[in-house]
């Protein structure tokens, strides 16, 4: 099982960190409804960050367990349907148990489902078309879902198929080419598809399963890369954690300067954007790898971090949107817009909580003792 003891710091500082700015973008509904600015779009966008970076930390510590597999020699199709397994009772009973509660919420609360909401059992849902307006944050679980099917299937076929080649150049190659075919079908959706506004370019691309699996896909690259040249990585780290911070803030300067917009620039945002700000988060993994902190925020950073998955399933559709349903905030006082704030953050943490402690851990643990590592 995966102890607190076993655990990267630093990798749970990323978690921390990508599921803070999730929340904290949402926080602005509630505390702004109605209302844009620049500093709200800022605050919103990094929100968006917060999930690009959970996907490149999914590829990252999945490219890994992968790895590992192949350095064991356990390259058969057995094996990787244990790795499946061990994948889907880590994600599924969560999000199948949030889905069935949203489904419970609407149902309680009067409102009709969504047509076609069976979609959502085999992650169908956003899989070629945009995401439902419900539960609305099962469009990146299904990105998940689908990258550790495709991928590992595809690499587990070309260790049967090319047997006289050493299964790391494979995970390679077949990488390299799946991110290709994909760049194929971005580059499809920019000469055949009109977009008027970033809210269109986000539904109907960036939150598309088709058109963003790479996005985990490019940290297969990173551990893989990391693996193979691990004394080059070390030594570099501070240099490129910096290169990913300058390469992150001179994107979005450059995008906010010459107001680049999907509906004037849609071939930057379908070909460009989203791989540039993947690889600047990417860039920063080696440091934050390396972090070993055991002071006193490093509590904090693993309740948040070993939450994290639960928060996100919680915070939005069965939590915030609750919120809006049952109070009027735009015609709140600051004051009662902060205490709803705390109300918001406040249930979040304990469900999230709740859900962890008596429904999370137990199937990880059964899982562990299942199917080992």
């Amino acid at each position: 099982m995966t102890t607190k003891l076993s655990r990267l710091f630093g990798l749970d500082l990323l978690r921390a960190i990508a599921i803070s700015l999730v929340v904290i973008s949402h926080c602005t509904f509630l505390l702004f409804p109605n209302t844009t600015s620049i500093v709200l779009d800022v605050i919103r966008l990094f929100g968006a960050v917060g999930v690009d970076l959970f996907f490149v930390l999914s590829g990252y510590l999945i490219g890994g367990i992968l790895l590992k597999q192949i350095a064991s020699n356990k390259t058969k199709f057995k094996d990787l349907f244990v790795f499946w397994k061990r994948r889907w009772l880590r994600t599924l009973p969560n999000y199948f148990l949030v889905l069935i509660l949203n489904v419970l919420l609407l149902s309680a609360l009067g409102k009709g489902l969504v047509s076609d909401i069976w979609l959502y059992v085999p992650f169908l849902q956003n899989f070629v078309t945009q995401h439902p307006d419900f539960f609305t944050e099962a469009w990146s679980l299904s990105i998940e879902e689908y990258a550790y099917l495709i991928l590992p299937f595809l690499m587990y076929c070309s260790f049967t198929v090319f047997k006289k080649v050493k299964p790391k150049k494979l995970f390679l190659i077949v990488t390299l080419v799946t991110i290709v075919v994909l760049f194929g079908l971005k580059l499809y959706y920019g000469l055949t598809t009109d977009v008027t506004s970033y809210k269109t370019w986000s539904l109907t691309f960036r939150k598309v399963v088709v058109y963003r699996l790479d996005s985990i896909y490019y940290g297969f690259l990173l551990i893989y890369v990391s693996k193979q040249f691990p004394n080059w990585v070390a030594k570099c780290k501070t240099y490129l954690l910096l290169l990913g911070i300058a390469l992150f803030g001179l994107l979005h300067i450059a995008i906010f300067w010459f107001k680049i917009m999907p509906e004037t620039h849609l071939m930057f945002y379908t070909l460009f954007y989203l791989q540039v700000l993947i690889l600047s988060l990417g860039l920063m993994f080696p440091y934050f790898s390396s972090l070993n902190y055991k002071g006193i925020w490093q509590p904090l950073v693993y309740f948040i971090s070993t939450r994290s998955y639960t928060i996100y399933l919680v915070n939005y559709s069965l939590v915030l949107l609750t919120f809006q349903h049952f109070f009027e905030i735009e015609q709140f006082s600051v004051f009662q817009k902060c205490f709803a704030l705390i109300g918001y953050l406040i249930t979040t943490l304990l469900i999230s909580e709740l859900i962890y402690r008596w429904f999370e851990q137990p199937i990880l643990k059964f899982r562990d003792k299942k199917y080992s590592r």
